[in-house]
């Protein structure tokens, strides 16, 4: 694992990484000192002089309540660090999301997408916090712990490093399948949450063709899927623990052994063989917690290449680095543009295409011809193989995002609403609009009729993807927020496939004022909508018919 790329990438906060480290640093430090008070007590209390027992207990309960103190604020200071860290990595990664191309997304599920921002982001921070910081102090108490017991016979001090490759090999051996089937659980996990979402969605068209049981028994399947995966994740991080601790508890027991033939051998007496035995199981801690974090670094290994490989994609090009466009005009030439989707034959090629300003061009053709591939390539959704394209004779590779975008309405053929109120809609691209500019853009896109019989009128909430509303309802909000921000240009794609046949004649009747004066790519299957427009281009194949 990249781990100085990884931290590079979440910034965890170190100040607070280093007040946690310290409180686990003085937690074992007290744990040390523990054994060798037990070992003082047992002397005192086999010896003929107990004078001393009281003062030893005291300082015992004094150590015990210190480190429950440790414990609590070490324990707090975790948990809170590691949910800290993860709300900053998710917000690291959706800032990440929103500025990477669209063909990111093109190329896999939704769950993929929306589990590095809830299940990787938790592994990570989780790791982070709970056991790459704990690494230090169990390797304190653990070398801590063999010093001691170093000083007290350095022969059953040797043998405890002797015993430390079993416990490795064992962790390699058992733990080994942890990183693939987490792999393969995320994997699951997001087909099953890209499923539910899917279907949710569908639901109008699961109740119309009657397949609730039939769909019901696919995410059966898949939610059985995720169980076996996580059993059997569940299956190996438990036998790795308890066969560690087996091996520990072990090697503990030959300790005893061999520390009750010193004592009978007279090299040690009673209060150090306690004090070593106590050792021996101080150590056996550390082993244990490590074939945890054996276990916690395979599991976060997936997640880490998953997030790493997230942010080493490219994302779109940095607008503040780029001139803005300023239109004046709006005049659009596409020259020898030609483009094709991942894996796809090309979706337009050669095209050459020259819009005047003002001009409202209809662009048809059969589905599949590269129609709205044109707008996807004019708002840079996707960047031209060959060719370039221009606005007001500016190659618009080189002008920043933003500006670029901001000049130009889409109107898509799928309307995309938030689940919040038709006026928050409507200026989704101007949010400090006034209502009276709100309701004008709504009247313009014959919205304003059905917006006052709502509930609320333009307060009333729409559901996601404006469900509330019918089909034609939601393209007239669309139409509505682009009619709202004015721009120059106006890329309508299939904007009145909503409307009834009277509606769009009214509509377009209506447009014919709106939009004079800017530049429109009218994208259709209609021909009532091409009565509106100064001339119409015909796509075939990815070319202009001639």
């Amino acid at each position: 694992m990249r781990y100085t790329t990884l931290l590079r990438v979440i910034t965890p906060p170190m100040g607070t990484l280093a007040v946690i480290v310290l409180l686990m640093l003085i937690d074992s430090a007290a744990a040390l000192v523990q054994p060798w008070l037990a070992g003082q007590v047992t002397g005192t209390l086999l010896g003929t002089d107990t004078s001393g027992l009281s003062v030893l207990l005291l300082a015992w309960l004094g150590l015990a309540a210190s480190k429950s103190l440790l414990t609590f604020f070490s324990g707090y200071l975790v948990g809170a660090t590691g949910e800290e860290m993860s709300a900053r990595l998710r917000t690291r990664i959706y800032e990440h999301l929103q500025i990477l191309p669209m063909d990111y997304f093109h190329g896999r599920q939704q769950g993929e997408t929306l589990a590095l921002l809830t299940r990787d982001a938790e592994i990570i921070a989780y790791f982070i916090t709970s056991t790459l910081v704990q690494l230090l102090p169990l390797m304190i108490t653990f070398f801590g712990a063999f010093i001691m017991m170093a000083l007290i016979d350095p022969l059953i001090a040797g043998l405890t490093l002797l015993l430390m490759p079993l416990y490795y090999l064992a962790m390699k051996l058992i733990g080994r399948g942890i990183r693939p089937l987490s792999t393969d659980w995320v994997n699951a996990w997001s087909k099953m949450y890209a499923f539910a979402e899917e279907n949710l969605g569908m639901l109008a068209a699961i109740k119309a063709f009657t397949r609730e049981t039939f769909e019901s028994g696919r995410f059966a399947r898949k939610n059985e899927t995720l169980r076996r995966l996580s059993t059997r994740q569940l299956r190996i991080q438990s036998a790795l623990t308890s066969s560690v601790a087996f091996l520990a508890t072990a090697g503990l027991l030959l300790l005893v052994w061999l520390g009750a033939r010193q004592m009978q051998q007279g090299a040690l007496d009673a209060a150090e063989l306690v004090s070593l035995l106590l050792y021996a199981m101080l150590m056996t801690r550390p082993i244990s917690g490590l074939a945890g974090v054996y276990g916690e670094v395979q599991r976060t290994r997936g997640a880490a290449e998953r997030l790493l490989d997230c942010f080493a994609r490219r994302p779109e090009p940095d607008s503040t680095s780029q001139r803005g466009l300023a239109v004046a005009g709006g005049a659009i030439v596409f020259e020898d543009v030609s483009f094709a989707y991942a894996g796809r034959a090309p979706a337009v090629r050669d095209i050459r295409l020259e819009i005047a300003a003002g001009e409202t061009v209809g662009i048809i053709g059969p589905n599949g011809a590269g129609k709205s591939t044109l707008a996807w390539l004019l708002m840079r959704f996707a960047e031209p193989d060959r060719g370039r394209i221009l606005i007001d004779g500016m190659d618009i590779s080189g002008v920043s995002l933003h500006s670029l975008r901001g000049q130009i309405g889409l109107v898509p053929q799928h309307t995309l609403l938030l689940n919040a109120s038709v006026a928050e809609n409507i200026a989704y691209g101007l949010p400090d609009a006034k209502m009276s500019a709100i309701r004008a853009a709504a009247v313009a896109a014959r919205a304003d009729d059905f917006i006052q019989a709502l509930p609320e009128a333009y307060d009333t909430l729409i559901g996601d993807q404006g469900v509330r509303l019918s089909g034609g309802q939601r393209q007239r909000i669309s139409l509505a927020r682009t009619l709202l921000k004015d721009p120059p240009i106006i890329v309508l794609d299939e904007a009145t496939s909503m409307f009834d046949p009277q509606g769009e004649k009214d509509f377009l009747a209506e447009c014919a004022d709106i939009l004079a004066g800017k530049t429109v790519l009218m994208i259709t299957h209609r021909p009532v909508a091409l009565s509106i427009a100064d001339r119409v281009v015909e796509l075939h194949d990815g070319q202009i018919a001639y």
